[in-house]
């Protein structure tokens, strides 16, 4: 039986005017979420919100997590997510203010031991195993399509202009359409970053690496991230949840 401990924290940061990440902790860490909203004024708070209430109500409903048929954990996920993102889409189509608002969404849902793991946007999840960081997620951004095309390097995705632009989120047609979840089982001394692009425009993947591995404390080590992550220049909202397995 693996157990969990974990910490989060998110900050507005230095260049942004209000807190547009939001994230979501199950009390009995049956799911865990962060969304990065965007969008004028407080939409994109607004669509963040929407996303973390929305997708535990529907996983609730959906995911039996003592005895759930793993085959359908990832359909259960995927719509509930197709249901958040259909709401976010309705909700910005009433309000003039939210019109065009969106968030990013990424996960990490426990069932039976099992972790099952994705998102939609540019938020990312990572695993540290063994003291190796990997990458859990795919940028849903047109630097990452252009790098999974072969036309730039990952070196030069780093510093592209479309880094940030995204051709799918929470908001949009195609949000609803999948999050290519992934099943992992986890080990005792695992370590998970779930974290908006806030973390990542600030830490290479070498530090992280080194601060995820660090603290024994996850508290510490999403403060010491999230940090890390403004003193590097990070120009968004700094957001990121640390699960520690034991």
């Amino acid at each position: 039986m693996i157990g969990i401990r974990y910490g989060a924290v998110s900050i507005t940061g230095n260049f942004r005017e209000n807190n547009e990440d939001n994230y979501y902790i199950d009390s009995l860490s049956k799911y865990f979420l962060v969304a990065d909203g965007m969008g004028g004024q407080s939409a994109g708070e607004k669509a963040s919100q929407l996303a973390i209430e929305l997708i535990p109500q529907k996983l609730n409903q959906l995911i039996d997590f003592d005895n759930h048929e793993m085959n359908q954990v990832i359909q259960s996920i995927d719509e509930a997510i197709s249901h958040a993102n259909m709401e976010i889409m309705a909700f910005g189509e009433l309000d003039p203010n939210c019109r065009s608002m969106g968030t990013t969404i990424v996960f990490a849902v426990h069932v039976q031991d099992k972790f099952f793991i994705g998102g939609v946007g540019d938020s990312r999840v990572y695993l540290l195993r063994n003291s190796s960081l990997h990458q859990l997620t795919t940028d849903h951004s047109l630097t990452q399509a252009l790098v999974d095309a072969g036309t730039i390097t990952p070196e030069e995705a780093e510093t592209h202009r479309y880094k940030n632009v995204l051709y799918r989120y929470l908001g949009t047609k195609d949000g609803g359409s999948g999050t290519q979840a992934r099943q992992l089982d986890p080990v005792a001394q695992d370590r998970i970053l779930l974290c908006s692009d806030g973390v990542t425009d600030g830490i290479p993947d070498k530090k992280l690496q080194d601060l995820l591995g660090q603290f024994d404390d996850p508290e510490t080590t999403a403060e010491k991230i999230v940090e890390a992550a403004q003193e590097g220049g990070s120009k968004d909202n700094i957001t990121c949840i640390v699960l520690f397995m034991e």
